[in-house]
């Protein structure tokens, strides 16, 4: 007795940028952000990773001022302060934002503070890896500091004390990180240089000098 084999292809569906409903059945292969272009970094909340996309959207500008010893919450991306409050030590450095609160660094305390929401309560702290903690950045996922004493940049274990890994600046004086969704920039005050790292890694992949003598702060807006 012999049998014979039938081939059979489904027909393919579509997924639909009008519906948050998927039915059943057989898709070829495609991206979300193919389906709907609004799925896209700028269109995210800051610090929020939707399907692996990580968000850049921000509206309000945060800083902090070392001679002050103050945070400020501006409205929008203008001068005008809404409102301010006093850092928790007396060195206030780097500024991070994980999507819900505020994460500041101090190299007077040698510490890094998670604060609720946005304002000076804070809901706990931690000693930073070393003794001069400079600039933040946030990945989606973990805490990244920088520390311009052993001149290294560490990737903690969420937003806690726990290092995941940790390895040299590109040069002697890290100061400031962002993260631009795929790849971590750091700036650094003596090679004056800002650097575009692979990934969250040791690796260059391109640098350039800094337009001014003396790179601090790193940030990133969604325009």
């Amino acid at each position: 007795m012999s049998s014979t084999r039938v081939g059979f292809t489904p027909g393919k569906k579509t997924l639909s940028a009008d519906s948050v409903v998927v039915v059943a059945g057989y898709y070829a292969a495609t991206t979300l952000s193919a389906v709907d272009a609004d799925l896209a970094a700028g269109n995210i909340k800051y610090g929020v990773t939707i399907f692996g996309i990580f968000g850049l959207y921000a509206t309000t500008l945060i800083s902090s001022d070392y001679t002050s010893r103050s945070i400020y919450i501006h409205s929008g991306i203008t001068s005008t302060i809404t409102t301010s409050f006093s850092s928790p030590s007396t060195l206030p450095t780097g500024l991070a934002y994980d999507g819900a609160n505020l994460i500041s660094s101090d190299s007077a305390s040698d510490s890094i503070y998670i604060h609720s929401g946005v304002t000076s309560t804070i809901t706990t702290s931690f000693s930073s890896p070393s003794t001069s903690p400079n600039g933040l950045t946030y990945d989606g996922a973990n805490l990244i500091s920088s520390d311009s004493t052993n001149d290294s940049i560490y990737i903690h274990s969420g937003v806690t004390s726990t290092i995941t890994t940790s390895f040299s600046s590109p040069g002697s004086y890290p100061i400031g990180l962002a993260y631009d969704g795929a790849n971590l920039i750091s700036s650094d005050n003596d090679s004056d240089s800002i650097y575009i790292h692979t990934g969250v890694t040791s690796t260059i992949t391109t640098s350039f000098s800094s337009p001014g003598t003396s790179p601090y702060g790193l940030a990133l807006y969604a325009p």
